[in-house]
């Protein structure tokens, strides 16, 4: 395993060597002298096409996330909410597949949502801190500040997630994150 920095700071592509038969694949998605940070808590996320996820962060006890493809394929999507950070408001965006060879690692105090691609979609987490109902936070999937582009116009979403608030609603409650 191996990592690949983006222009994001801490956040990281974590490749990971596939081995390959005649009977699958075996892939090691994680490893904790990779990642040094404390994965207290666990996931598990299946999918429809065109279910758009998110993007969702805890404004108190934020979480690091580590993501992993099981079945299908997605457009992953991380905003940075760090208002100190040269990345703040921009978005970083990667398609993965259940064969990638790599997962990803995205930050505390990012804002994090998905589409499925596929006819479904499984995923695997691992974050950093445990769901903190109170403080989760919807940012709009849509909002033409972000220029996300999904691909989609109408998408299948969660209630919760089409009562998600527009980045200058988000910017006004946000701590000042390093």
């Amino acid at each position: 395993m191996h990592i690949l920095k983006t222009k994001f700071k801490d956040l990281l592509i974590v490749k990971s060597e596939i081995f390959r038969d005649k009977r699958g694949i075996f892939k090691e998605a994680y490893k904790k002298k990779i990642i040094k940070k404390n994965l207290i808590f666990d996931c598990l996320s299946q999918s429809k096409r065109n279910t758009i996820r998110g993007l969702h962060f805890q404004r108190t006890n934020p979480q690091g996330k580590f993501i992993t493809v099981v079945h299908g394929e997605i457009l992953d999507v991380a905003v940075d909410l760090r208002k100190n950070s040269k990345t703040f408001g921009k978005h970083f965006s990667i398609r993965m597949k259940d064969d990638s060879d790599f997962s990803i690692y995205i930050p505390e105090n990012f804002a994090h949502g998905f589409k499925c691609l596929s006819k479904t979609c499984t995923l695997y987490y691992k974050c950093t801190n445990y769901r903190h109902k109170d403080s989760e936070t919807t940012l709009k999937w849509n909002d033409p500040d972000l220029k996300i582009n999904w691909k989609i116009k109408n998408p299948t979403l969660s209630k919760k997630d089409q009562r998600g608030r527009s980045f200058n609603e988000i910017k006004k409650i946000l701590k000042t994150y390093d």
